[in-house]
């Protein structure tokens, strides 16, 4: 699979070597902060690729870290160029939730997904009127052309399930999701009809976990595993809640996710069986 690298991705991997670089000098964050000037809240969201560095910041760092290698600074120089550039996401600051777009980023450059959701549909099998009514109800203070664009947001993030080389989903819904009414029963025929449909795609695995399943890890919400193209990007874990987005990186953090969403898999239905239970609740539900 070729992916294109974007600036969400760059500054990760920016980040990564500077924490090594740092980690290998024995420096800490602290120190480097008060050199540069900077809070470390800062430094670590550098370090951790939620923020590109300016170059000033950078030829300071590389200064410390003692990497005088023509080479090997220029590598860094130009991620740290790339890491600047705007995704295609960026039309749509302004009404992202705080934290989001770090995640829209993730999601466009990655070449697998694997996520559980118990409340709602997966973001990128949402049929338009699906979405509208979810973003109109979860943000139902914003206006009606904020609430249009967040929509038109969604809409153009699944472009990434149907391009040339796109992205594989692997999709385990709990049943919940399938039996909440959203906006009327016409618009949920039509999206468990969708879902239907999209889970024939060679690039998507459907399973519902059925109420019959029982307790399971977790419980307290959902979560998404995203992988990249070069396994020099470690996974990253995303979640969400109402205080905010969280991104899991440490490897004992992806790793219990990752066992998770195999006994969950373990525990759902089959794909077939899965396909076979939302196209019967579609035609319940017109």
């Amino acid at each position: 699979m070729t992916v294109s690298i974007g600036p969400t991705v760059r500054r990760r991997r920016l980040g990564t070597e500077l924490r090594r670089l740092r980690e290998a000098h024995s420096i800490k964050l602290e120190e480097v902060a008060e050199q540069l000037g900077v809070a470390a809240s800062t430094l670590s969201r550098i370090e951790t690729g939620k923020a590109p560095t300016r170059s000033a910041y950078l030829t300071a760092m590389l200064k410390m870290y003692g990497v005088e290698d023509p080479g090997q600074r220029q590598v860094l120089v130009d991620m740290a160029r790339e890491g600047h550039r705007k995704g295609w996401w960026a039309a749509y600051e302004d009404v992202l939730p705080t934290g989001f777009g770090i995640y829209v980023g993730l999601e466009a450059e990655a070449a697998s997904l694997r996520a559980y959701e118990s409340l709602v549909i997966h973001g990128l099998l949402q049929t338009e009127e699906y979405a509208r009514a979810v973003t109109t109800t979860v943000h139902r203070k914003l206006a009606t052309d904020e609430i249009e664009r967040l929509v038109r947001l969604r809409i153009q993030r699944q472009e990434a399930l149907l391009r040339a080389d796109p992205v594989e989903l692997w999709l385990i819904l709990d049943e919940a999701v399938l039996r909440r009414t959203i906006g009327g029963p016409e618009l949920m025929h039509h999206q468990l009809t969708h879902l239907a449909d999209a889970s024939l795609w060679p690039n998507v695995t459907l399973q519902v976990l059925p109420f019959s399943s029982g307790p399971h890890p977790f419980l307290n919400g959902p979560f998404c595993i995203i992988e990249f193209p070069e396994r020099y990007d470690p996974d990253v874990v995303y979640t969400e809640g109402v205080s905010g987005q969280a991104y899991l990186e440490r490897d004992r953090e992806v790793r219990f996710c990752a066992e998770g969403f195999d006994l969950l898999r373990a525990a759902a239905l089959s794909p077939a069986d899965s396909k076979d239970l939302v196209s019967t609740l579609a035609s319940q539900v017109r």
